[in-house]
C-alpha cells in the first residue's frame, strides 16, 4: 500500500507504518492505547503494547503517537519525536 508521507513540522522526525489488514473498527480506535486493552482472547495477550509505545514516545520524548483509518482498509500508525533533545 502505498501512501503520501505527510509532511512533519519543523525540527521533528516522523515515522508512519501502514498495513493492509482489516484495519481497527472505529469502535475500538480509541480505546487501543489504555492499557491492558487486548482483542485477543484471555492468555493471548497483555493489551500493554501500544500503553507502552505510547508513555515511551508521547511522555518520555515529547513526541506523538496517533493512528490514521487507510480506507477502505488497513491502518496507518505514526510517530513523530523531537529531531534534537
Amino acid at each position: 500500500m502505498k501512501l503520501p508521507p505527510p509532511s512533519p513540522p519543523h525540527n521533528r522526525l516522523q515515522i508512519a507504518i501502514a498495513d493492509n489488514a482489516a484495519g481497527i473498527p472505529p469502535e475500538l480506535q480509541e480505546q487501543v492505547f489504555d492499557p491492558f486493552f487486548t482483542t485477543k482472547p484471555v492468555g493471548k495477550g497483555t493489551g500493554l503494547g501500544m500503553a507502552v509505545s505510547y508513555q515511551i514516545i508521547v511522555q518520555g520524548h515529547d513526541g506523538s503517537l496517533s493512528l490514521h483509518p487507510v480506507l477502505p482498509h488497513g491502518t496507518r500508525v505514526v510517530v513523530e519525536i523531537p529531531a534534537s533533545p
